[in-house]
């Protein structure tokens, strides 16, 4: 089977657990992801966040959905002023230590992986939007970083 960029949609931010969280999503099906996949995420969410530590309450998550039953959460966090933290869940993927074949069933495996092809086309924008609007200007600017997002199309050919 040939390569085959997913579509990637962005939805509004929205707040999660006292963090702002931008949002991105990839999946192959056009009509997007499916209501009963996205709330199970969003509700699973809180548990990839991490604690306060001064920085300002910022996240940006991957919700992806793969060609099978495979449902994936990558939470990105910025921490310590310019790091970020990352945890994430998958649901459905039985191969990854996923109890069934549920999309819904969100758990978290204990794997070091950061995110497949898919996944990663929001991370290198998340740290220039970060560098640019928080750690750049005199006097940081989390509403302008919230605004500043990858645009909608697909996970890859932005050249």
């Amino acid at each position: 089977m040939a390569f085959k960029e997913k579509l990637l949609t962005v939805p509004p931010p929205i707040e999660v657990a006292g963090r702002r969280v931008k949002r991105y999503h990839v999946t192959a099906d056009p009509a997007g992801i499916a209501p009963d996949v996205e709330k199970a995420a969003y509700t699973f969410l809180p548990e990839l966040l991490p604690e306060p530590d001064g920085t300002p309450p910022a996240t940006f998550v991957v919700v992806h959905r793969g060609n099978d039953d495979g449902a994936y959460i990558n939470a990105y966090s910025w921490v310590w002023d310019n790091v970020l933290h990352y945890a994430n869940a998958a649901a459905g993927q039985p191969v990854i230590g996923c109890p069934d074949h549920d999309p819904t069933h969100f758990v978290r495996p204990e794997l070091p992986w950061i995110g497949c092809v898919f996944e990663l086309p929001p991370v290198l924008h998340e740290r220039d939007a970060w560098v640019r609007h928080l750690l750049t200007p005199e006097v940081p600017d989390l509403d302008a970083y919230l605004a500043d997002s990858l645009p909608e199309g697909t996970t890859g050919d932005r050249s």
